[in-house]
């Protein structure tokens, strides 16, 4: 239902703005993939990063402006590429990729 997904969209916009919130929301998400080396858990990998990556991406509608989203989200976004544990470090790098690329290609100005 829409209330539901509102209700969910918002949860998820507060918890991506405060501090460690891009690293909780990846964790959350990719929970229980851990990157398997057949082809089809490799697709699934994928799919579940770049999912991760267009709603990082996407500027929440309870956000002013997409520049002070794109500031308090971006630098939470650059330190997912310097996660020590090597498992979820390749997903994360993912993430962080997938997301950068969107922003870029949506909005090369602010992406800058």
């Amino acid at each position: 239902p829409a209330w539901l997904r509102r209700l969910c969209g918002h949860l998820l916009s507060e918890r991506l703005l405060r501090p460690g919130g891009v690293q909780a929301v990846a964790r959350g998400v990719l929970e229980g993939t851990d990157g398997g080396a057949g082809t089809e858990a490799a697709a699934l990998d994928w799919r579940k990063c770049d999912a991760v990556g267009k709603i990082l991406a996407a500027c929440p509608q309870q956000c002013l402006s997409l520049e002070d989203y794109y500031r308090q989200v971006c630098p939470q976004i650059l330190d997912l590429l310097h996660i020590q544990d090597k498992a979820a470090a390749r997903q994360f790098q993912r993430v962080a990729t997938t997301t950068l690329l969107t922003m870029a290609r949506e909005q090369p100005q602010l992406a800058e």
